[in-house]
């Protein structure tokens, strides 16, 4: 740390990595039960309802709803200290997900992660804000959001890397187990390199107190707050739609050409996920940063536009007839989906609050993830099981997907109210942090 209490340069962007690594694990652990799915499905007995509503729901309720309380927690108390314990549980209870022998006991590990995976986000998205001005906030909150896309890629690797040279061979249970006790190992990294940076530190110079608020006020102020509305509306019905498609895609691929060696595809599939994804995600938070520099509707045009370009792309992949085109077009429709991440994130912490920004990400997650993670995968689970009475495997799943698929209507829809009310509630977002700055106490 500087003199005046500010972080260097070196010290943030070290801390930015460590986080994003992180989040990395956040995503290893949700997106390793859809990548491994046919295997758990067949060794558990699970219809595709049940693998849904166990990617879906049984991880979604609890994630979302324990994140408020917890996000409460770190407007209040040292945020590195909540990060690591919640990495530390939810590491955990990923190892005790591998030790599971039916649906309910991986049911109630997969909400013990969700538990954990509440306390990751909320702090993070707080002490990066603390750390980088609003104006390269995007561009640091979208290498964080890169985390998604390379803890997918992770995820595949780790898995091509412990499975046998068969599909066969593959031994789900011995994959949890790594994973959980690797993360065990990098929360306690966490909490002996990070320090707990000063709230507020990027918008104001001194050291004032900032008073806590209370949690309705807190929940009553961001409700109120249009642009900050529609985003989470949007980035939740694009999340339907994404989350959707990486519950089923593996299962879809491995029943569409079961010849194709699964070992080949886990890895083909680790590098589309992780580069393009990744990509989307840098070119978006730079392009919404020098975009918005000129105008602040950026934010909401540019998620906008990429979303509406992944609704042709997805519907094309599901209904390619091999392999190799699926993946195809699966590439340039994660290029597009990274694009909405940054951006959607900037907008949730700079327009919430100093003393509030925890919080924000809190409720922001809440209703992504109820209705992207927690309704996504389950509700196409369950259109899969209704199609499949009249139709093929491969067929139920294009149907199920196809109408999932137009969940990205009301995600545009939503991004576009982002670009008309932004100026102006961004411009009270600056007006209510400079009275805070001010008075330190209110």
């Amino acid at each position: 740390m500087t003199d005046n209490h500010q972080p260097t340069k070196g010290y943030r962007t070290f801390v930015l990595i460590l986080l994003t690594v992180v989040y990395g694990f956040n995503f290893i652990d949700r997106q390793i039960v859809g990548i491994l799915a046919p295997f758990i499905q067949e060794d558990l007995n699970l219809t595709n309802t049940e693998l849904g509503l166990l990617i879906g729901l049984a991880f979604a309720i609890f994630y979302t709803t324990v994140a408020i309380p917890i996000a409460w927690l770190a407007d209040r108390y040292n945020r590195v200290n909540i990060l690591s314990i919640a990495l530390a549980t939810w590491s955990g209870f990923t190892a005790l997900t591998g030790l599971a022998t039916n649906f309910i006991q991986i049911g109630l590990a997969r909400m013990g992660v969700g538990i954990g995976e509440a306390g990751g986000s909320p702090p993070s998205h707080s002490i990066i804000s603390d750390m980088y001005p609003k104006e390269e906030r995007a561009s640091a909150l979208g290498v964080y959001a890169m985390g998604i896309p390379l803890g997918i890629m992770a995820a595949y690797f780790v898995t091509a890397a412990l499975i046998g040279a068969s599909s066969e061979d593959v031994n789900w249970r011995e994959i949890f187990v790594f994973l959980g006790v690797t993360g065990i190992l990098l929360a306690v990294v966490v909490k002996l390199t990070i320090r707990e940076p000063i709230r507020g530190a990027m918008e104001f110079d001194d050291q004032r107190e900032i008073a806590k608020p209370p949690f309705l006020e807190s929940l009553k102020t961001l409700l109120k707050i249009p642009a900050w509305w529609a985003m989470c509306f949007g980035i939740a019905f694009g999340s339907f739609v994404s989350y959707s498609k990486s519950a089923f895609h593996t299962k879809y691929l491995v029943t569409l050409d079961p010849s194709f060696d699964f070992q080949t595809l886990v890895i083909i599939l680790g590098f589309i996920n992780g580069l393009t994804y990744a990509g989307g995600a840098f070119f978006g938070a730079r392009l919404a940063d020098s975009w918005g520099k000129k105008d602040i509707r950026a934010y909401g045009w540019l998620p906008a536009i990429s979303i509406a370009l992944c609704l042709p792309l997805g519907i094309a992949a599901w209904w390619s007839t091999s392999v190799e085109m699926n993946l195809v077009f699966t590439s340039l429709f994660l290029i597009f989906m990274g694009i909405y991440l940054g951006p959607s994130f900037a907008i949730a912490q700079t327009l919430a609050p100093i003393h509030m920004r925890a919080m924000s990400t809190a409720l922001f997650f809440f209703i992504l993830n109820m209705i992207g993670l927690g309704l996504g995968p389950s509700i196409s689970g369950w259109m899969i099981d209704i199609f499949k009475a009249n139709n093929g495997e491969v067929e139920s799943i294009r149907y199920a997907m196809t109408v999932t698929s137009l969940v990205f209507i009301p995600s545009i829809i939503s991004f576009l109210v982002v670009a008309r009310k932004l100026p102006e509630d961004w411009a009270t977002a600056e007006k209510n942090n400079l009275k805070l700055a001010k008075s330190g106490s209110s």
